[in-house]
Parts: C-alpha cells; structure tokens; sequence
C-alpha cells in the first residue's frame, strides 16, 4: 500500500488540501467557551419569607419542603440553611444523572409542599446548576457627575440613581440581551422609586379623624370596574370606567369629603418621592452602582463576545456620557490563556522538535516534514472535533497541548527507521515500505496504549469525569491524527524530497559542526546495568514500599495551589446590623488597603440576582471582588483586611475565595478544609447555650487553632398585654398598622411603570427601634394610647442560621487548618465532644473531598494499567513481556511522588492526571526496545548481542522522542499566570516521569529483559 501511495503524491496533496479545506471550514462552526457544555447534578430551592424570623424559616417552610425532597430519585445529599426572611436546600444528586428529569421530579414533589405552607408564601424557585449559567462578565454602572461624598462616608444612593436601575433594566439589558452571542443578563442593585405619604398629623387631629381617612382616600381613588358594553346601531362599544393612580400628582390630587368641607390630599399629606427600602446594595469602588452578570449563550463563540460587547461599551459610552460603564470579573482570561498557549506551544513545538531533528540527522530536510505534520494532524483533530460536536474549551484545549507534545513522536519513529534501512543499501522506495510497515504495529500498540489510559479518566465521578471526557478524546482524536499523517502523509513527501539522491548521506558541514557520540556512553552505562543487575533489582523491590511512604509525605488537595491578583472576599459581622452600618464598615476596610487596589466591586447586604451564580447572603453579610495591582499586593491586602477585621470586629468572620476562575468554581468544596457538625443526642435542633459551651471547649483544647465563635444574631420580641389592650379598647391590629406606619412599611398598592412597580407607603419616617414604644396608637374612641401601655419589648439572641442535612440538624464549626493538622483536630475535637454529652459530631469538608478524587484517580490508574496490559499482551502474544514494559511505571510513579515533594507541589487533581498520562506515554519507548528485541532474537541473533542491537538502533528515536515531548511541556513550567498554575503539577508530573522514563527504557528495561530470558 505505501508503495502505491508513493506513486500517486498528487493524489495524496490533493486529498490533504480536502482535509485541511473542510478542517478550515469546520473550525468556523466550532463553538468556543470556557467549559464543556455539562449539567452539574446541583439543584438549589430558593424560598423567601419576609417578615419570618430564622426559627419560623426553618420549621414552618424548610423542613416540610426538605421532607417531600428527600423522595426525589437519585438524590445523594441534601443539606437546608434557614435565616431571616430566607432560605435555601441545597440538593446533590449522584453522577451521571439527568438533570433535566430531575428537575421536573423537583418540581412536582414542591408543587405538593407548597399547599402545606402558609398562603402569603410565594412559590420556592428552583435552580438547575450549570457550567453555562456562570457569567463571562460583570458591567458595572454608575453615575459620573454625583455629589461629593460626606468625610469618612461612602456615597448615597439619591433619586437620579433609582432611575440608572429603571435606565439599566429597560434599557442596557435588553441591548445586551440583543447580542446573539449573549444568553441573559442577570441584574442586581437595581433601586426602586417609593412615594411616601407623611400625614399632617396636626391637622388630622384637629379633624379628629387618623391616617385612616387618607388610606380610605386613596383606596376609593384607585378603581378599575369591569367593562360594559352598549350598542349604537350597527355597531357596539365597551364602556370603561377607570380611576387609576398612575403617578404622584394623581395621588396629590385626589379630593377628601369630611363633614362637608372638601379638601385635596396634599393639603393633608406630603406626598415624597424617594429610594425604596432596600436589604442590598452594589458599589463600585466607593459609587453606587447597578451590576449586571452577562451570561453566554451555550454554543456561542467567547471572542465574538468580547468584540460585541467592546463594540457595545463603546457606543454606550459616546450616547451617554454622563454613564460610567466597568467591565469587571472577566472569567474569559482562562481560556484566552489557552488559546495563547496552544498556538504558542504548537509553535514551540514544531521548533523544537525540527531543531533537534536537525542535531541527530545531521541533515536539512527532515525538519521540514515535522513542521508539516503537527499543523496537518492538528486540523484533522479539530474536524474530528466538529463531527464528535466537542467544543473548543478549557478541557479540550489542555488535551490538544498535551497531544501536540507528542504529535511529532511517530514521525520521528518513521523518519529515523526510513534512514536506517536506506543506509542498509536499499531502494529508497524499498526503505520506505519495509520502514513504515515495521514500525507500524509498535506504533499504532503505543497510541493505543496512550489512548487506554486517557479514556478511563471519563469514568471520575461528578463533574470531572464529564469535563475529563473532552481532554480524553481531545488527546485520543490527535494520536490517531498524527499517526495516520506519520504512515500514510509523510512518507510520500519524504520520497518526493529525497528520490534524486541515490543514498542517504549526512549533511558534512552539519556533522563536523554537531559531532556527538551518544552510543559509546550507553554502552558503557549498559554493561554497568547488566553486570549490577542484582543490586538494581533490589533497588525496584524496596521502591514499592518508599513509593507508598511518600505517598503519605505528600500534601494532598482538590486543586493546585493557584496564584492570582484578584479575589472575593466574603464578611459575616456576625452581629444584626442594618444594611447602612454594613455599607459603612465595608467603605471604612476598603479605605485601609486603598493604594493596593485597582477595581472593587461591593455586594452588601441580599443581592438580586436570578441566577445562582453569587453566593446568597443576608443584610449583615458581604461579598467584595477585589483587583489588586499584583499577586503579591493581593498578599498584603488579604493580610491587612484580616488584621484590621481582628482588630475592629473580632466577632466578624473573613473568608477569601479564588476569582475568575471557572475551574476552582466547579471543582472547590463548597466550605473549608474541615467542618465539624454539632448533632444534638436529642435528635432537635442543639441550642445556643449548648453550641457556645461546646465552641468554647474546643476552643481551649485547640490554642493553635483558630475557631470562629458561635454565630449569632440579636433579635426583638414585643409581647402583646392584652389585658392593657382590652382595657384601652386598642386591637393587634391598629397596634400591627402604627407600628408599620412608624417604620413606613404600611404598602397601600403599586404603581406599575414598565418593568417594576412603585410602591405607595403611608407613614411618618422609617423610625429605629428605640422609637416604636414613644409612638402612640389611636384606638376606636379617637383616644390616643401610648404603645408602651400595651406592648412590652424584649431583647434575646439566637443563631443567625440554622442548618439541617439528610442526618437531622446540625451546627458546622468551620475549621481551616493545615492538611497535616487535620486527624489531630478531628481527635481532638471527638474527644471533647465526648465528654460534653449532649452531642454527637460527624465530619465533612475539602479534607475527604480532595481524597475522595485521589482515591478515584487511584483506581482510574489501576484501570488504566490493566488496559496497558492486556494491549502488550495482545500485541506480543506473552504474559511476561507487557510485566516487563509496566515494571517501569513503578519507578516512574515513586520519582514523580518524590518530585512532587521536593519542589512542594501537592497531590491533586492535575498532577494525578499527569501521573495517569505520563504511565501511558511513558511506556512507548519500551515498546519500542522490547519489539525490536523480540525481532532480532527471531532472526536469530543471540539474546545479548540482541540487547545490545536493539539499544543502539532504538537510542536515536527514544532520546528524541523523549526530548521533544520534555521540550514541548516544559514551557508550562513558567508559573506567571492563573492558567499556567493549573497546568504547572501536570507538566511537572509528565516532565518528571518522561525524564526518569527514558532512562528507565534504555538500562532497566533490557536488564529485565535479559534476567527473564537468559536460560531460554
């Protein structure tokens, strides 16, 4: 067949010019995004109760819903956190499961609770998690002419910014939305207009009448009658009668009857348009500010998004000047990060690799056909890529980084068995058929080998085994890509570049100028190895048992440590305090790190947001995104803030979470290294008391450990007396109604504009809490009683939220330690637990998380060098030849460990993926060294001298093979940016096994080989 193909070279272009034209062709529709298009098998149920305290929450709404929940099919956990006026459960489901019949099962089974809750309860939403639904940009908007802020003070939010939130709602969304590249715009920070009815009291008394006549004023004034109608001839028209308040001056307008005299409304009451109430604000530096979470549409190419919405930004800008418009929270870096690196890897690569072609040919044109073949296997890929309908993302980038690594490799092979059976003395022709169909089968065994270990990574649980599955085929896609291109491609460009020569002669000028004798070394190393052999084996042997104990040296995690200039800062005060006090306190810790940074953004208080792409949090809570102008400022800020919260807050909790990085987003634990849940023996919620005890006591027992206290909230109570409100002739609900005025939350209606709604309150002014006792109700006599008289107010605390799992409820005492610390904390904290009594504590966090995945790989590993084994043993017909070529995995296994350790890298996710890659790469220069051994011995060489011919003929492909893999990862190995700190414990993993590798195939493979086969 290679015959045949070297006679027909137009043929073969042409057919290569159709590939590459339907590859271009095909690159145009492929979707680029930061993440495969995966359902994470979350589910989170929303629930808003306003008004409810965190007790009422728990009991009344989420513990009905979380037992009809629990039915749903599939479900592996399922965890409910309760807290004033809201709540959420939180479902994960088992891997692999439909998320959409999930959903509609969710659905159903909360439609049946939902007739079980109180009736002004609006329905629980239902969130599907997704890869998608993470927002590739926030825009900030603010005002750029706005008043100078008050000393020390952050900006109010006035009038002009409730219409920025109508403005962005109505107006920057839906261009937004317009883009065809945009799937929505999720929106928070948005302020409502309220208008504000403050009564003439002194009027109204010497009326003798209460607020009531003006909210009857106003109810009569805001009809809607039904429709009639009426015929006039032919014809019949409808008859309207409508009276609606649409706006301030209809309310100002509307006329008052009493005792005969009319009067207008604002001469009784000052109608005030201003910022509703609200639990949540945004700020973007110190400016309020509207933010909008731009989302991508699924298949949707992420550069035309960054162009639509620069182009976007930028008439924005020049239609409304007076409109600052910050494009923030960028999550496109990662991939634009990838995409940098394939291209520049591809190109590194091709250089690398003709270079060092160069240096062992000795010859000028070899080069040329490698800087052919990496492009030429490259577009086969990506049109693999379009037909399988994987994406151009993260996942499938890093595989065509490692497969380009080792594109080159079969082409290497080919080339240098091409010029050792020419400089036998035959046919070029001749040399290139029996060249090709040798090292076919060795080859095609390699990238099968290869390939066998990247598929089983389709097989990790949850979402990693769904992402892993594009870098899987990604790499296996391009083997076979570079090995068709190496058997049937290469070899008729070769012909075509070498048929007027009669011989293969080295290039003079080039081998005087790179003269190298590699052989003479190996051989000496060679006969060091087989007349050690003894000691060498036992050196393997005691490997197994040092492999294990570094296994136990090495830190272990979910994810590399990843270095960044940005972050989110999330603050729990730990204190009910009001959303104005919150504001200040996060304007006040910004001030102090100030020169650091270059961009915040802060979400204080309940945020708006639709999706659940942002952590929810109550009105004493914060989440910050911080822009430093470095990693190390990032460092002196995260370090500051928590010294200066210590100082001020000591009760407040700091956490500091990675931004940007949609990698960490998906595969984090979702909480700290380690959580310790608090169950009460009684199988009830534990109380305060109880948890503040035992908090404390662990407290002691761990002086080294810092455990954040308890979290509590105080609260309010009033306590009716009702034997004073019988006698005052005063009723819950006129005392309900006062006190509602007093803090202006008494809604009469709203008035619908657009897309929101106004609304209209009646009241004096939003009053603090030591005022409602000084206030005074009017009871049915038109008597004045002071609510002091019939009300009595008390002060308690209790936790700020109260969670519950599938074991019952719990209290987590959050413990961020060292990974080394963890069984000594966990001992520790059992032992007091103990003797407390009244509880019982069980253990979850990043801790088992992060082992779990390692255990997972493990296996995967083990899978992994089965596959490898029955491959071998297919392919050379022997049980004992694959044990010799997987022998080498053990060495290769305990220097990457050792590796790991040495340069303070932990285990993780990356790194055991680089483990798993480097045991299928690896391998393939053995198999190489033990087919050609196998060869010769069948010819009828002895099996020394065989050892000794096949290491020589196989020296050249296996070191440069070898070093145009090292070379092409290597530069990986820069850490300077977050994308290169995910790839750095893979690269350093593979670089680490291929260098001890190569040196493990050329003496210890041949060694076993010898020790086994001597006696035959």
């Amino acid at each position: 067949m290679i015959k045949e193909l070297l006679k027909r070279p137009i043929g073969v272009t042409m057919s290569v010019v159709a590939i590459v034209v339907l590859s271009i062709v095909a690159m145009g529709y492929l979707p680029v995004s930061l993440m495969p298009a995966i359902d994470i098998p979350q589910i989170t149920i929303q629930v808003s109760a306003p008004g409810l305290s965190v007790r009422e929450v728990d009991n009344t709404l989420l513990k009905p819903l979380k037992n009809q929940l629990s039915q749903v099919t599939g479900l592996k956990n399922i965890t409910a956190e309760a807290r004033a006026d809201a709540g959420a459960i939180y479902m994960d489901f088992e891997p692999n499961s439909n998320v959409d019949i999930i959903f509609i099962d969710v659905n159903e089974k909360l439609d049946r609770a939902v007739a079980t809750l109180p009736k002004d309860i609006e329905r629980p939403k239902v969130i599907k998690a997704s890869v998608t639904d993470i927002p590739a940009f926030y825009l900030n908007l603010s005002l750029k002419n706005v008043a100078p802020k008050e000393h020390d003070r952050p900006r109010e939010a006035g009038i002009d910014f409730s219409e920025l939130g109508q403005f962005a709602r109505d107006v920057i969304s839906k261009r937004i939305e317009q883009l065809p590249q945009t799937a929505m715009v999720d929106m928070s920070g948005v302020v409502t207009p309220e208008l504000l009815c403050i009564p003439d009291y002194t009027k109204l008394t010497s009326m003798g009448v209460g607020i009531n006549l003006l909210e009857k004023a106003i109810n009569n004034n805001n009809v809607s009658l039904g429709a009639l109608s009426i015929k006039d001839g032919e014809y019949r028209y409808s008859i309207h009668f409508d009276s609606r308040i649409i706006s301030k001056e209809d309310i100002e307008n509307i006329y008052i009857n009493h005792n005969g005299r009319i009067y207008q409304f604002k001469e009784l009451c000052e109608i005030v348009e201003r910022p509703a109430k609200r639990n949540g604000l945004v700020r973007s530096g110190d400016d309020p500010a509207v933010t909008l979470a731009i989302i991508k549409q699924n298949d949707a190419k992420m550069a035309d998004l960054q162009e639509s919405i620069a182009t976007l930004i930028a008439d924005l800008e020049r239609e409304y000047p007076n409109i600052r418009f910050e494009l923030t929270r960028d999550q496109t870096k990662l991939l634009s990060y990838s995409m940098d690196n394939l291209s520049s890897n591809l190109l590194v690569g091709a250089i690398l690799a003709a270079l060092i072609i160069f240096l062992f040919m000795k010859d000028l044109r070899s080069p040329v056909l490698i800087v052919i073949t990496i492009p030429l296997s490259l577009v086969v890929t990506l049109l693999a890529f379009h037909v399988l309908g994987i994406s151009l993302n993260i996942i499938s980038l890093s595989g065509l980084i490692l497969g380009t690594g080792m594109m080159v490799d079969n082409s290497i092979i080919v080339i240098d068995n091409i010029f050792q059976k020419w400089r036998l003395g035959l046919r070029l022709d001749d040399a290139i058929s029996r060249a090709v169909g040798e090292v076919f089968t060795p080859m095609l065994s390699s990238v099968l080998t290869t390939c066998s270990v990247f598929l089983p990574l389709i097989f990790l649980s949850g979402t990693a085994g769904a992402l892993f599955y594009d870098q899987a085929m990604a790499v296996t896609v391009a083997l076979f890509a570079s090995l068709l291109v190496s058997v049937l491609v290469l070899p008729v460009y070769f012909y075509l570049m070498y048929r007027k020569r009669s011989a293969w002669t080295e290039n003079r000028f080039i081998a005087r100028c790179f003269t190298f004798d590699y052989y003479r070394p190996y051989e000496i190393g060679l006969k060091w190895t087989l007349r050690h052999g003894r000691l060498l084996i036992i050196g393997f042997v005691l490997l197994v048992p040092l492999a294990y104990f570094v296994y136990q040296m090495v830190e272990k995690s979910r994810l590399p440590r990843i270095s960044h200039d940005d972050t989110i800062l999330t603050i729990d005060w730990n204190s009910g305090i009001s959303l104005e006090e919150n504001d200040l306190r996060v304007y006040r810790l910004l001030a102090q790190v100030d020169s650091f940074i270059l961009q915040t953004t802060s979400m204080v208080g309940v945020q708006q947001f639709l999706m659940s792409h942002t952590q929810e949090i109550t009105p004493s809570e914060s989440v910050i995104y911080i822009k430093a102008k470095d990693a190390e400022s990032l460092k002196r800020i995260e370090r500051k803030i928590s010294d200066y919260v210590v100082s001020n807050y000591p009760k407040a909790q700091v956490s500091f979470q990675v931004s940007g990085n949609i990698f960490n987003m998906i595969f984090a634990e979702k909480g700290n290294t380690l959580v310790a849940r608090l169950h009460s023996k009684e199988g009830q919620a534990p109380t305060v008391e109880q948890v503040t005890r035992v908090v404390n006591k662990i407290e002691k027992a761990l002086p080294d450990v810092l455990i954040p206290p308890a979290m509590m909230e105080q609260n309010i109570r009033y306590i009716a007396d009702v034997e004073a409100m019988a006698i005052h002739e005063v009723t819950f609900g006129d005392v309900y109604a006062k006190m509602k005025n007093m803090i202006s939350q008494n809604t009469l209606f709203r008035i619908n504009q657009g897309g929101y709604s106004v609304p209209v309150t009646t009241g004096d002014t939003r009053a603090e809490a030591s005022d409602i006792l000084s206030g005074k109700v009017r009871n049915r006599n038109g008597v004045e009683i002071p609510l002091s008289m019939v009300i009595n107010e008390t002060k308690g605390e209790d936790f700020k939220k109260l969670y519950s799992g599938s074991g019952g409820d719990y209290y987590p005492v959050v413990i961020d330690v060292d990974d080394a610390d963890v069984k000594r904390v966990m001992e520790t904290v059992e032992e007091v637990v103990k003797e407390d009594k009244d509880f019982f504590v069980t253990f979850t966090g990043e801790y088992f998380s992060s082992r779990e995945s390692i255990r997972e790989l493990i296996v995967i590993l083990l899978v992994a060098i089965s596959l490898l084994y029955f491959i071998l043993a297919a392919q050379f017909e022997s049980i004992i030849q694959p044990l010799i070529i997987l022998s080498e995995i053990v060495v290769d296994i305990f220097f990457v460990l050792f590796g790991l350790w040495i340069f303070g890298e932990s285990l993780n996710i990356m790194s055991m993926i680089g483990l798993v890659v480097m045991s299928g790469i690896i391998i393939n220069d053995s198999i190489l060294k033990v087919d050609t051994i196998n060869r010769l011995r069948k010819n009828g060489m002895p099996l020394l001298k065989a050892v000794f011919v096949a290491g020589h003929s196989r020296l050249k492909p296996i070191i440069m093979t070898s070093l145009t893999t090292i070379l092409a990862i290597a530069p990986f190995l820069n850490r300077v940016d977050m994308g290169s700190d995910l790839q750095y414990p893979l690269s350093l993993s593979i670089i680490i096994g291929m260098s001890v590798g190569t040196i493990v195939s050329l003496f210890f493979i041949p060694l076993i080989y010898y020790v086994i086969y001597r006696k035959h």
